[in-house]
């Protein structure tokens, strides 16, 4: 596979986006699969390209077991089995033996003055970790905790997910390159 898109999700906002993203990469390349993170490889693939990672913002940057089990208690839930996400995920996963773009974004309540960002800290950490994180941390918004996502944030995301294949085979990165745009 040349890309891969992998998320998690709370209430389902972050997995639609997910969904959303994966077929805007789609219309460009036929390679590229999506998973969710409890499924996603801790060693990627040597032919991946690219890599996507996406997660909800809780408690201002990525989820951590005692916000995904407050997440769940919110959506009703039985308290489970210690649940993981995508910074246990990042924490595991092995670095890439040769250059491999990433890009990673969030979903997140649209209030302003509310900082943190789970897309910008899973940035950080795959910068840190030798990824070539080319295109900028972008959030898609929710109405409230639970959601839904505001309306045309899927066909952002869908948008997104196309120019995000313009990272591949040496075209032109999404946005400036440098720091994310938080």
């Amino acid at each position: 596979m040349r890309a891969l898109v992998v998320y998690e999700s709370s209430f389902g906002n972050t997995g639609q986006v997910a969904q959303a993203v994966w077929e805007g990469m789609r219309r460009r390349l036929s390679d590229v699969a999506l998973l969710d993170v409890a499924h996603a490889p801790r060693r990627l693939p040597p032919e991946l390209e690219l890599l996507v990672v996406g997660a909800p913002t809780q408690a201002f940057g990525m989820s951590r077991p005692s916000t995904r089990e407050d997440a769940r208690k919110t959506a009703g839930a039985e308290p489970g089995e210690q649940t993981f996400g995508v910074r246990e995920w990042l924490r595991d996963l092995e670095p890439p033996e040769r250059p491999v773009h990433a890009a990673t974004f969030d979903t997140r309540i649209h209030t302003p003055h509310v900082p943190g960002s789970a897309a910008v800290g899973a940035w950080r950490v795959l910068r840190r970790d030798g990824f070539q994180v080319s295109a900028e941390a972008e959030s898609f918004w929710v109405l409230g905790i639970r959601g839904p996502l505001r309306d045309g944030e899927l066909d952002r995301a869908q948008s997104w997910g196309v120019s995000l294949v313009s990272l591949l085979g040496g075209l032109h990165p999404v946005g400036p390159v440098g720091a994310p745009a938080r």
